[in-house]
Order: C-alpha cells, then sequence, then structure tokens
C-alpha cells in the first residue's frame, strides 16, 4: 500500500525555518540578520514567483497602504505580507517608519527604487521631524532590504509592476507608525497598512 504525503510547500518550508531560528536566537538584531537567507529562498522558488502573478493588486485607500496577508503566527507573531504594485502607479510613496517593529522587504518581481533617510532632530517635538535623504538605490528580484525600528524610508515604482514579500516582527495595521514630510519638517503618526487575507500558493 502506498500512502500519499502532502509535499511541503516553499511557505511551509519558511515558516518552519523561521520558527526554528527564533526558538534559538534571542537576540532581535541578530535574529533578522540570520532570516534574511531564509527569505532568499522563499523569493528564489519558482511556485512562489509563478503564484504571484495572480495576487491582486495593493490599492491604497482612506489614507492607508494595503497589504496582502498570508500568514501570522500565533508562536512568535510574526507575519508574511505580500505588496502588489500596478505599473501605473505614479507619484513618491509617503516617506514612513515601521514604529518598533523589525521588517524584512524582498522584492519578488519587478524593480522599485528604495530611499533610506537619516533622521536628524532631537525627537524632543512631537509634531516635527528633520530628515535628510541618506541613500537612493534600485533593487530587483532577489534583493532583501532590512529595516530595523524608527528607520526612516520609502520605496517607489519605476514604471513596472512591482512584487514584494515582507515579513514583519508583528502584522502591521494595529499600531502607528510615523509619517514624515521633509519639505514642512512635519511629523506625524496613523495606523500602518490595512490587511487582506489571500493565500499565498494554490492547493496542489
Amino acid at each position: 500500500m502506498v500512502i500519499e504525503t502532502k509535499k511541503s510547500s516553499a511557505l511551509d518550508t519558511f515558516i518552519a525555518k523561521t520558527k526554528e531560528l527564533f526558538a534559538s536566537e534571542a537576540d532581535l538584531g541578530k535574529r533578522w540578520e540570520a532570516l534574511t537567507p531564509i527569505l532568499q529562498e522563499l523569493l528564489a522558488d519558482p511556485a512562489v514567483l509563478a503564484a504571484s502573478e495572480h495576487w491582486p493588486d495593493c490599492v491604497p485607500a482612506d489614507g492607508r497602504a494595503e497589504n496582502l496577508l498570508f500568514y501570522v503566527d500565533e508562536e512568535y507573531g510574526f507575519a508574511i505580507n505580500g505588496l502588489t504594485k500596478n505599473a501605473s502607479r505614479t507619484g513618491k510613496a509617503r516617506i514612513h517608519d515601521h514604529a518598533h517593529i523589525y521588517t524584512l522587504y524582498g522584492v519578488l518581481d519587478g524593480k522599485e527604487s528604495v530611499d533610506r533617510y537619516d533622521r536628524l532632530d532631537d525627537r524632543s517635538r512631537p509634531d516635527y521631524a528633520e530628515i535628510k535623504l541618506a541613500s537612493t538605490v534600485v533593487v530587483g528580484p532577489g534583493e532583501i532590504d532590512l529595516v530595523g525600528p524608527y528607520e526612516v524610508h520609502t520605496e517607489n515604482t519605476v514604471g513596472e509592476r512591482t512584487v514584494a514579500l515582507i515579513i514583519r516582527s508583528q502584522m502591521g495595521g494595529t499600531f502607528n507608525q510615523g509619517r514624515y514630510n521633509p519639505e514642512t519638517n512635519e511629523y506625524y503618526e496613523s495606523l500602518g497598512p490595512r490587511q487582506t487575507p489571500v493565500e499565498m500558493l494554490p492547493e496542489a
């Protein structure tokens, strides 16, 4: 008698390796650095790339971005998101931070421009932030950006559909994040992205 077993998907493998890492590494900085090659494996999986062609486009609404929600871990709290940007999306994205959480941002398909900023003020005024552009890089498939707590940044489209996988230490949209306007030095906080549950991979 042949007993059929379900083959583990790339998502299953990623979750298992992530939980194993989190169980063995308590230092948050080291933990999230070590997660980078595990995410690279997920980005390189052909089945994930093929499935992403059918993921819905994320649409900002009511002043909030949208993320596709693939998974939230009950034990460690990390979330796996997708972000799709239609090629027709134009204009600069809002400059922001992710508050207290760690985030790995990995490009799955397409290219986009990532801006990083240095914060120059002493953070003593609640509605004021002085920031300066520190770097701009164009990233493509397989490239990953680690965003630590309160690091100021933004990602912008470059005229083509872009798909990213985002791993967060806590699901976004449940806490306020920082928002920055370098022209006026205005700073304020608002909720992060709306979460739209979607299946990452079709059932085999």
